[in-house]
């Protein structure tokens, strides 16, 4: 299969070689295989559902609206906004990615049934077990009760936050099922995952200004769709590349290879750190000189210099560095924002 699908595109196919990392090797292809399904009771069996929503990346996730509110307003929101807005945020996370993996069940199980996956112990999203539903951990209705529960607690804060809140929430679950149907159809899919990353932090804008300026707005859309394009989509899809060569996915560097997908990564990270100079530059937050220059400094340590090793190895390794570090991105720009509250 792998044969063929390089035929049909001679010089994609020729670079998807060299995504490979041939030290990898393949876990079993039968669900229920590779663990043993009797150490997931009682407590530890949480761990199957925050697996599911591949929770530990979700709390980095909280840190985009987070560092929006912040930067819009120029000061901590009032306690009642912080408590509805963590909570609808957590609740919005947990539900998209646990959505993700029940819309995607069947292509997870055939993945899982032709090659399972490989080796993913570097892995931010493979905490826990990758894709407890398909391995048969959690059954369907338990995923669903999951996740809808989840997303009805998250709905309903994002309302009492502003109705438009809740409103971006219903575009992120209806897109991000768009994009796992889009799976076998278009790489292009990777412009919709771009959209559904951006909708946490405007969800965290209209939650505190209800008529933000649309300037700002546009800056804030772009430089994080570019990061989730550039240092969370297609790093996503390199670390998988054998999996969807298999079940013939189209993504970025299954369709376009090693090359091209390494020079998109740089390319939209790149642009992405130029945007957030701008950003951090007009934002409400003013940043002081020096946390301004560690602003740029982090983009460019946790984007840029992986998006460069990717470029130049092409290894599949070095996609899931750029993936673990891209995530913690705005975890870090966080920690910068609280000091510059109390600087001014």
């Amino acid at each position: 299969m792998l044969v063929s699908a390089a035929r049909g595109r001679k010089k994609a196919g020729s670079d998807i070689y060299g995504l490979i990392d041939s030290r990898t090797h393949h876990q079993s292809g039968i669900p229920g295989e590779n663990m043993n399904a009797v150490q997931y009771h009682g407590f530890t069996r949480i761990k199957l559902f925050l697996a599911l929503s591949r929770t530990q990346h979700g709390l980095l996730d909280m840190c985009t609206p987070l560092l929006a509110a912040l930067l819009w307003l120029n000061h901590l929101p009032e306690p009642p906004v912080i408590i509805l807005g963590m909570v609808a945020a957590f609740g919005g996370y947990t539900a998209v990615y646990a959505l993700n993996d029940i819309v995607d069940y069947r292509s997870d199980r055939e993945k899982i049934r032709q090659s399972g996956f490989q080796s993913t112990s570097q892995y931010l999203d493979a905490a826990y077990i990758r894709h407890p539903l398909a391995h048969g951990y959690l059954s369907m209705t338990e995923a669903i009760l999951w996740a809808g529960g989840w997303g009805l607690v998250s709905l309903f804060c994002a309302f009492l936050l502003n109705p438009v809140c809740a409103l971006i929430l219903i575009a992120g679950c209806l897109l991000e099922t768009i994009y796992c149907l889009l799976l076998q159809i278009t790489h292009l899919r990777t412009l919709v995952s771009g959209v559904v990353k951006t909708l946490g932090g405007l969800a965290a804008i209209f939650a505190v200004d209800a008529s933000p300026e649309p300037a700002l707005l546009l800056l804030l859309f772009f430089w994080l769709f570019l990061w989730e394009i550039g240092g969370q989509n297609v790093p996503a899809d390199w670390h998988d590349i054998q999996e969807d060569i298999n079940l013939r996915a189209k993504t970025v560097p299954v369709t376009f290879g090693a090359r091209t997908a390494s020079v998109i990564v740089l390319v939209t990270l790149s642009t992405s750190i130029v945007l957030s100079s701008l950003l951090f530059h007009a934002a409400p937050l003013h940043f002081p000189l020096p946390l301004y220059l560690c602003v740029i400094a982090l983009g460019i340590y946790l984007l840029l210099l992986p998006a460069v090793q990717l470029y130049r190895t092409k290894d599949r390794s070095e996609a899931s560095s750029l993936f673990n570090r891209a995530s913690y991105y705005h975890c870090f720009l966080l920690l910068l924002a609280l000091p510059t509250l109390l600087w001014q």
